[in-house]
């Protein structure tokens, strides 16, 4: 089974963990296309989505699914979205598609986070695919600098030799040979740095669940709340 087919057999067994009449958060990414792709067969049967992304905006746009702000909406039911890692409670890394920090927002404005990945996403620990961390462009050489110290290499991430910009009109630093051990505090630190936008450790906002897509099948992780 490819890589692609375990995106959609996770994309379509996330169905089941959305709510009827009420809004589903949707996140950004290959994964979720799969899963936005499945939700067009049950739009009639939900309020609408709340995205992360201009790229996930447009995709349910063009199959008819109502997107809505989230200023516009109270709580979201469930929020549906991918990881580039999670580790065993269900802590993450994201933004490799560069909606981190909205995808944050969306998580924590949801009841419940399910992360849909395939099996090469698990880790043991969080660090091996580069962090990204959405940062302020005029701070990006002092963030670099405090990254070398916790032995980080970090690299501005571009696109056709130009700095990325993000949604938000942001630049995206990716940052290689961490050893998250502790997500929480790390997070927490991180994102005190001035001029840092979000870090893309997902730890205060983990996932409840995640639809792991195994050559076996989907198999379901349950990290709870705690």
């Amino acid at each position: 089974m490819t890589q692609d087919e375990l995106k959609a057999m996770v994309g379509r067994a996330a169905l089941d963990h959305v709510v009827a009449n009420e809004w589903v958060g949707v996140g950004t990414g290959s994964t979720v296309n799969h899963f936005i792709d499945a939700l067009a067969g049950m739009k009639d049967r939900i309020r609408g989505a709340v995205s992360s992304s201009e790229a996930s905006t447009a995709r349910l746009a063009a199959l008819g699914i109502p997107v809505a702000d989230c200023n516009a909406v109270g709580e979201i039911a469930v929020y549906i979205d991918g990881a580039d890692e999670i580790d065993p409670r269900g802590h993450m890394i994201k933004g490799g598609g560069a909606a981190l920090t909205r995808e944050k927002i969306v998580a924590a404005q949801s009841r419940r986070f399910v992360c849909i990945a395939d099996a090469s996403k698990r880790v043991e620990v969080l660090g091996r695919f580069p962090l990204p961390v959405e940062v302020i462009p005029m701070a990006t050489q002092r963030i670099v600098r405090q990254f070398a110290a916790l032995g980080g290499d970090t690299a501005l991430r571009c696109v056709d030799g130009r700095p990325l910009v993000t949604d938000n009109g942001q630049h995206i630093l990716d940052v290689r040979g961490l050893r998250i051990a502790d997500p929480l505090a790390f997070e927490s630190e991180v994102n005190q740095w001035p001029g840092v936008v979000t870090v893309g450790v997902f730890a205060h906002q983990k996932a409840q669940v995640c639809l792991l897509g195994t050559p076996d099948g989907v198999q379901t992780l349950d990290f709870g709340r705690g």
